[in-house]
Formats: C-alpha cells, sequence, structure tokens
C-alpha cells in the first residue's frame, strides 16, 4: 500500500479492537442488531456464562457502544441498546459475516440479509473511492493530510 506506512500508534485499530475485538463481544453485538435486550435473552441465544456476559455488557456500556436503561413499563428491569457509536458497528458486522461466508464456512449465511424496501440481499461490503469505485489492496496507498487531493480535478501523481 505504498511506501508510507501507518505507524501502530497512530492508528485507530488498536482502540477499536479494544472496546470490541472480542469474540462473545461480537456475539453480543450480532444480537443486539437481531433485536435481543435482555440480559437473560442474550444468555439464552448465545449460552455464554452469566460472569462473561455481565463482563462483556459492562464493558460494551463502558466504551459507548451499548447503553443500559431500565425499561419504561417496569423500571426493575434493564435493556440494552444499542447506541449511535454501537449502530454505526452495523458495517463491520455485515463485513464480518460476508467474509465468514466467503472465507470460513464457504456457505451462505442463513437467513439473508436483506433490504427491508424490496428483499434484495444486500451487496457485498467494499471500500468504496470517492467516486463510487470498489477498491481492492493493490488501489489504496497511505497519504499525510498534505498530500490528498482537495479538490475534484486535482491528483496527486503516485510515485
Amino acid at each position: 500500500m505504498g511506501k508510507l506506512r501507518e505507524k501502530l500508534d497512530e492508528c485507530s485499530l488498536p482502540a477499536a479492537l479494544d472496546a470490541v475485538g472480542e469474540r462473545w463481544s461480537f456475539l453480543i453485538l450480532r444480537a443486539a442488531f437481531n433485536g435481543l435486550h435482555h440480559f437473560e435473552e442474550f444468555q439464552s441465544e448465545l449460552g455464554i456464562a452469566r460472569n462473561i456476559l455481565a463482563n462483556r455488557l459492562a464493558k460494551l456500556v463502558q466504551v459507548g457502544i451499548m447503553q443500559r436503561e431500565p425499561m419504561p413499563d417496569d423500571r426493575r428491569k434493564i435493556q440494552y441498546t444499542l447506541t449511535a457509536k454501537g449502530a454505526a458497528l452495523l458495517p463491520t458486522m455485515i463485513a464480518m459475516r460476508q467474509w465468514g461466508e466467503r472465507w470460513e464456512t464457504c456457505v451462505p449465511a442463513y437467513p439473508v440479509l436483506v433490504d427491508c424496501i424490496d428483499h434484495r440481499p444486500v451487496q457485498p461490503i467494499a471500500v468504496l473511492s470517492h467516486d463510487g469505485r470498489a477498491l481492492e489492496l493493490g488501489d489504496l496507498l497511505w497519504a499525510l493530510p498534505a498530500d490528498i487531493a482537495r479538490d475534484p480535478n486535482e491528483a496527486i501523481a503516485a510515485e
């Protein structure tokens, strides 16, 4: 990806992995995206030990990915919901699912994720250029902010 390399201490990936980079956390998020909200639902659906579930939910709440709040109709019951920060993980979750279908299970997942308007399957997640072109690894390079083209007609010549 070019001569310039991303330094680990300047990369945001470690911070993202600290927030959600653990198997149970991803499965809890998957369950939340599928409409689960209660501790018992997560525990039953995932078969996760109660102490591990409590720990992972607490971590997801602590980092602002989920929120913990009393149920409006019974304030003794607690529900967990995705925050805007958590909902922003949707493309990541779909990309991981699609990657698993292609490279690990080698079969399409069931049920199929579809658009609620026309019930057609979603497209594969891709890295897109500013004009919508799908980019592959060889199409990418790291650039310093001063070297980024601002004008659509301006292009930085590759060295």
